[in-house]
């Protein structure tokens, strides 16, 4: 069974990363996409639990790199809502995971440099830098809509057992966090 790709395309790159329209209330680079048309991050949480299992990933278009990335912020995000006892707990705690310092390709603590282009100016690191921001909160606050039942507010363990797994053997987050 070979793993989901995205099917979404771009013209517009950042690094070899597709700069592609987002349903989203954040401010970034990102093109605003219609609100019935499915965007990378729809992509991304609905192939989440099949492309979590996979140890390699075949890269087919540049969509598959932000897809690649937003399945391993997913993980983070797992990990960070087992603590959360409830959904507005859960919201707080993705925000501030989206908002926190973090590497992008060609930093040395990215830990898929060999896959990802580094920047070519600091312009472009920029961008790349609120474009990653952008994707990591409207990510966030949309897992927690799917984590969280919206009648008890507890979270799903059929999500949250997803946390300890490692797509690609790889994690965003440094050894031992």
């Amino acid at each position: 069974m070979p793993a989901y790709h995205s099917q979404l395309k771009s013209n517009a790159l950042i690094g070899n990363m597709a700069l592609l329209p987002v349903k989203t209330q954040y401010r970034g680079p990102a093109p605003k996409a219609d609100a019935d048309q499915e965007d990378i991050i729809d992509e991304a949480i609905y192939f989440f639990k099949a492309n979590v299992f996979f140890r390699t990933y075949e890269i087919k278009s540049e969509a598959d790199r932000v897809l690649i990335y937003l399945t391993l912020y997913i993980t983070e995000c797992l990990k960070r809502l087992q603590k959360c006892a409830n959904k507005n707990q859960g919201v707080n705690e993705m925000y501030s995971l989206a908002i926190a310092k973090f590497d992008i390709p060609g930093n040395p603590g990215f830990p898929l440099n060999a896959v990802y282009a580094k920047p070519t100016s600091t312009a472009d690191a920029d961008t790349m830098m609120l474009y990653l921001k952008q994707l990591r909160q409207e990510c966030g606050a949309r897992l927690c809509e799917k984590v969280f039942d919206a009648e008890t507010g507890k979270p799903s363990k059929w999500w949250l057992c997803f946390a300890k797994r490692k797509f690609m053997d790889k994690s965003l987050s440094g050894p031992g966090q």
